[in-house]
């Protein structure tokens, strides 16, 4: 009898956690001889097949023996190929062939030839490694420079199943991927620029604001006004990734294997545009089987932007109150609970109506009044008290156009957003996540702004949600001035910003 354990790790929500492998090699008997236990789901137990294959076409043999392989601990459920790597270095293991693998975690899917073919979630599994204390990590070598990443763990990248053995048998001969090559990557596209967008002065006020602020934006306006085009800017204006910032959104992105083959740490905040047409687990996640990240959690650190806002189905939209408050989603199975990271700033745009010309100077709309209330009415209320800047965004005369002015480019707009960012991280966060307890102590008004904002809250019938709102986008508009306090200008501005949803929907 041949008792041998390897180490891997499996990946639930955005966090692994380490899984022994133990395989016991006894008596005689045939390759149907093979058993796994443990909680192994459908991929897992197909495994035995790949392993089978894999051993035979590399020139290792398979031997006549009963072979069970247990994955432990048992009470959670092993999704997913990536241990058929270690699984397989376990049965080499039992067969005498290798050794020593107490200091390695090994994760990989193995082909029928042996090959090695990348998993999801490699961060997570580099991060689980260091903090268990396990010096080293073989992995596929399309994930070597994502794992790389997390210091503390030499990452060693394989791409067959005999180099796998080699490197166990000879280690000296193989260098670990180093982990300056993934950090210092340079970024894989270029943003585009706010130069390029024509007229709009009003809006790309807005979305300064946002951008110094992390506030959500929604955008109202005609077709070709240039909605969707001022959005695909935002993020060449936000501040760059922090080290555990890109680490987090790079976890997200590996575990919904979004992340890309080859890639390491991911320098640029995301930009996420799901269609009106997605589900409510494709926008917050889910799915059969274990939960996976959805679009709010891909646009962690990151904008999400819903085009044709009001097309969207009303329960997938109010699905996104939770992730706009807390900054985080639970999903809820029958047997665990995962929480995925959200912390993104929303861009809305949408038309005024159906037709899309209700309010425009120069076309006439053909919808009905109950048709217009018909399509405002799918943003809920509470949905829009979490949006905190309402701008229109109208048709471009044509003179602008046309004409020969130069429009501020994005690093311009950057330099104040970046400044006014600074500012609140000595608050200790932006101003959009600011706690309810910090507004009265950092948004405090003179005598003549505490009647401007009584009037307006009367006026415009705010929540209270709403004047929060208010007093930190006013803030934000004091931070890009330099202002230590909050003058009426500042406040008026923001006002402004909340009276044009009451414009529409009342």
């Amino acid at each position: 009898m041949a008792l041998f354990k390897t180490q891997s790790a499996a990946v639930f929500g955005i966090d692994a956690h380490l899984i022994d492998i133990e395989v016991d090699m006894y008596g005689s008997g045939s390759a149907r001889d093979f058993v796994m236990v443990g909680l192994p789901d459908i991929a897992v137990k197909e495994s035995r097949e790949r392993i089978k294959s894999a051993l035979m076409n590399s020139g290792f043999g398979y031997p006549p023996r009963c072979v069970t392989i247990n994955l432990a601990p048992a009470n959670l459920r092993k999704e997913g190929a990536g241990f058929d790597l270690p699984m397989a270095m376990g049965v080499l293991g039992a067969m005498g062939l290798v050794r020593g693998l107490e200091r390695h975690l090994i994760v990989g899917e193995l082909s029928l030839d042996g090959a090695i073919r990348s998993v999801r979630g490699m961060l997570s599994v580099a991060v689980c490694a260091r903090d268990r204390g396990i010096p080293n990590l073989i992995v596929p070598v399309e994930n070597a420079a994502e794992a790389a990443v997390v210091k503390g763990v030499s990452v060693f990248g394989v791409r067959h199943l005999a180099e796998v053995v080699a490197l166990l048998t000879r280690p000296d001969q193989f260098q670990p991927t180093l982990a300056e090559e993934a950090i210092e990557a340079p970024p894989t596209a270029s943003t585009p620029d706010f130069r390029d967008v024509r007229g709009q002065v009003t809006a790309k006020r807005a979305l300064e604001v946002a951008a110094a602020g992390a506030h959500n934006v929604l955008m109202i306006g005609p077709p070709g006004s240039g909605k969707t085009m001022l959005a695909k800017r935002l993020a060449g204006i936000l501040p760059p990734l922090s080290f555990a910032e890109a680490i987090e959104t790079t976890k997200v992105h590996s575990i919904a294997g979004v992340l890309g083959s080859g890639a390491g740490l991911m320098r640029e905040r995301p930009f996420r545009a799901p269609h009106h047409t997605i589900s409510d687990a494709g926008l917050t996640g889910g799915g059969s089987g274990m939960p996976r990240p959805g679009e709010v959690s891909l646009a962690h650190n990151g904008v999400l932007f819903l085009d044709e806002f009001p097309e969207f189905p009303r329960d997938v939209l109010e699905i996104l109150r939770q992730p706009l408050e807390d900054g985080t989603v639970t999903i809820a199975r029958a047997n665990m609970t995962l929480s995925f990271p959200s912390n993104f700033m929303l861009v809305a745009a949408m038309n005024p109506c159906r037709c899309g010309f209700y309010g425009d100077a120069t076309r006439e709309c053909r919808c009905t009044p109950a048709q217009i209330q018909q399509y405002l009415g799918k943003i809920s209320g509470p949905l829009l008290d979490r949006i905190d800047i309402h701008v229109e965004v109208p048709a471009v005369p044509f003179q602008e156009l046309r004409g020969e002015a130069k429009a501020e480019p994005s690093s311009a707009i950057r330099e104040r957003v970046l400044a006014a960012r600074a500012v609140q991280q000595t608050r200790g966060g932006t101003n959009a996540r600011m706690p309810t307890r910090s507004i009265r102590k950092h948004c405090a008004l003179d005598d003549s702004g505490e009647r401007t904002l009584e009037l307006a809250v009367r006026r415009m019938s705010l929540s209270a949600r709403a004047h929060d709102r208010i007093l930190k986008v006013a803030r934000t508009i004091a931070d890009i001035a330099g202002s230590e306090l909050i003058a009426a200008k500042h406040l008026a501005e923001a006002i402004q910003y909340r009276s044009l949803d009451r414009n529409y929907w009342n």
